[in-house]
């Protein structure tokens, strides 16, 4: 792998476990001619067992057994994945745009392996390991829909990781509820630095549209995606603030009704 798109497409279609948890080191070489590439599918692992059908979330109560837990934080586990997968999969879809902008889905789709290896960690600690529940590439049905870079921040950046925001004190409160405050505190510390990856979409799709228009993001969307699926019960408002949305922006968020 010579530069930073030949191992990007080395992660996205890469089926060795080993790999997409800890990849090779990144050449920090850009591709002088590198054209936009769609990649139609990830590589998967044996390992991951796939199903059409997405993992139930356990009720908050039954938190308390540990294998319970194990089944979340596995979810959680392949939603980083898909995040650090899709990251890559846009740095090549997008070979056009900006080069501060690809280096940072760069970054963020480092973070997300880091977020993966914090949840490998804490499966072990529940006595379970990567694997032991199937999985659903859920994102990647979605996701490689949008039409355009603009779309891409719009439903990675503003859409699912800014609903984590809201997501992550739910379920850190369940998990200290069950007793589980290293889970607790892996959920706190992942929302915290997923403000960055907000602030990051939110920038571009600002300097891209000239604002950051609430009716602008809510057409970006890939349909079948709405506002609806991209919030979560309660709006944290104060971490999508120091993300960068406007006021006026999390207000219309707050009060859209199908």
């Amino acid at each position: 792998m010579n530069t930073v798109e030949d191992w990007a497409l080395h992660y996205v279609t890469t089926t060795q476990l080993s790999e997409k948890l800890a990849p090779p080191p990144v050449p920090f070489t850009w591709s002088t001619s590198a054209v936009p590439l769609r990649v139609s599918a990830p590589g998967r692992p044996s390992e991951l067992i796939p199903t059409r059908r997405s993992p139930r979330t356990p009720r908050p109560g039954a938190l308390v057994t540990p294998v319970r837990r194990a089944q979340l934080v596995h979810t959680f586990w392949h939603h980083e994945l898909q995040a650090a997968e899709l990251m890559a999969w846009a740095l090549l879809a997008f070979a056009r745009e900006d080069r501060d902008f690809r280096l940072g889905l760069l970054r963020i789709c480092l973070d997300e392996i880091r977020h993966m290896g914090w949840y490998a960690e804490h499966l072990q600690r529940l006595g379970h390991g990567v694997g032991d529940f199937p999985v659903r590439d859920w994102f990647w049905e979605r996701v490689p829909r949008c039409a355009d870079a603009l779309g891409f921040v719009a439903v990675m950046g503003m859409g699912f990781e800014a609903a984590n925001l809201e997501h992550a004190p739910r379920f850190a409160a369940q998990f200290r509820a069950a007793g589980d405050e290293a889970g607790a505190l892996l959920q706190e510390r992942i929302a915290e630095e997923e403000i960055f990856h907000v602030s990051f979409a939110t920038e571009w799709f600002t300097r891209w549209t000239g604002g950051c228009d609430f009716a602008v993001w809510s057409r970006s969307l890939p349909p079948p995606l709405s506002p609806l699926t991209l919030r979560g019960p309660n709006c944290q408002r104060s971490a999508r603030l120091a993300a960068g949305m406007p006021a006026a922006f999390v207000d219309a968020l707050e009060a859209w009704a199908p």
